[in-house]
């Protein structure tokens, strides 16, 4: 080979590692990635669940026949707003007048046999056993007369609560039983939000811990109101394996909330005034922990390992590995790796 050959050779290979060299630098930098500022502020710890909106268990109704009947009104339709009192259902009366009527004379009879076994008792004639079985008698007979005149009452269902009818599957001139719910009323004020968790968050709830309502998950969840913790189970339901949790809904919510809805809720079980949060997309896993990318003052990106307190939709607290006021990145932390530069988009 010539000496210019040479010089040739040697110029090309010059220029391949220069390319080679740019292009790793190239690869070295990530662009476009976000940004934030590790914060100390109060964090609140909390637990987040599932609930479903239900009436308030003094405020929710569930009616029926007194007794083997047939239906002969039906007054309301559901979602009708009643008043306290109001009719509902009239079932066929004269099953519970002829039952009335009945008892009515029974009782009639036992007073009747239950005074003339005291005199006989108090002139000596009739024995203490006879007088006794007596009374016996008339007690069941009172108690049976005050039955019938009851469910003659109940003949008409009546609104023992001023709301509105949530079910109603009465059908006109259909024979019904004393164990079926044929109407329901609630009071669509007076509301519960039951909520199932595991026993080790049941374990951090207390009665009285306020928890935020939501509508929706990420950035089309919408508010909807607060409530307030009020029970947490003693028991593990053997089905789920979960714990119930019941919240009173605040008067003040964003709109109307609906029977049967479900709803998110998060808990505050605790506020950690002085923790030091990033923003959740900060978090890369790391094993079976998580990581974050910390950025120096020449906008190189370095790997930390860190340890993860509580979280919430938008943010994390970090117990160990990070301080107040150091970089981390934020957006496109999943593409980025140790010792690359950043360069941070622009807002």
């Amino acid at each position: 080979m010539s000496r210019c050959s040479r010089i040739v050779w040697a110029l090309l290979v010059v220029a391949a590692c220069t390319g080679e060299a740019n292009r790793g630098a190239d690869e070295a930098t990530a662009v476009g990635v976000g940004t934030a500022l590790a914060m100390q502020e109060p964090f609140a710890q909390t637990v987040n669940a599932i609930g479903i909106v239900s009436a308030r268990p003094e405020r929710y109704a569930a009616l029926g026949a007194p007794g083997p009947t047939r239906v002969a009104r039906i007054f309301v339709v559901a979602g009708q707003r009643v008043a306290r009192g109001e009719p509902l259902i009239e079932f066929e009366r004269a099953p519970f007048d002829a039952a009335a009527q009945a008892a009515a004379a029974t009782l009639a009879s036992a007073e009747h046999s239950y005074a003339r076994a005291q005199r006989l008792m108090q002139a000596g004639i009739l024995p203490q056993k006879d007088a006794d079985q007596a009374a016996a008698d008339l007690a069941a007979a009172q108690s049976a007369a005050l039955t019938a005149r009851r469910a003659q009452e109940l003949a008409t269902v009546r609104a023992p609560l001023a709301g509105v009818v949530t079910r109603m599957t009465a059908v006109l001139g259909t024979s019904v039983d004393a164990n079926q719910t044929l109407v329901e009323v609630a009071d669509p004020q007076s509301l519960d939000i039951l909520f199932n968790v595991s026993p080790h968050e049941a374990a951090r709830i207390r009665v009285g811990d306020s928890l935020a309502l939501k509508s929706g998950e990420g950035g089309v969840a919408e508010d909807l109101g607060s409530a307030a913790v009020t029970s947490i189970g003693v028991a593990i339901d053997s089905a789920s394996r979960a714990v119930a949790v019941r919240a009173r809904v605040s008067r003040t919510t964003a709109r109307t909330l609906r029977i049967g809805e479900s709803v998110a809720g998060h808990i505050v079980t605790a506020v950690h005034p002085n923790a030091v949060t990033v923003p959740i997309e900060a978090l890369v896993p790391d094993g079976e922990g998580f990581q974050v990318f910390v950025v120096d003052s020449a906008g190189i990106a370095y790997a930390r390992p860190v340890t993860v307190g509580a979280r919430n939709e938008r943010k994390a607290e970090i117990t160990s590995g990070l301080a107040a006021g150091e970089t981390v990145v934020t957006t496109g932390a999943y593409g980025v790796t140790d010792s690359v530069r950043v360069r941070a988009k622009q807002p």
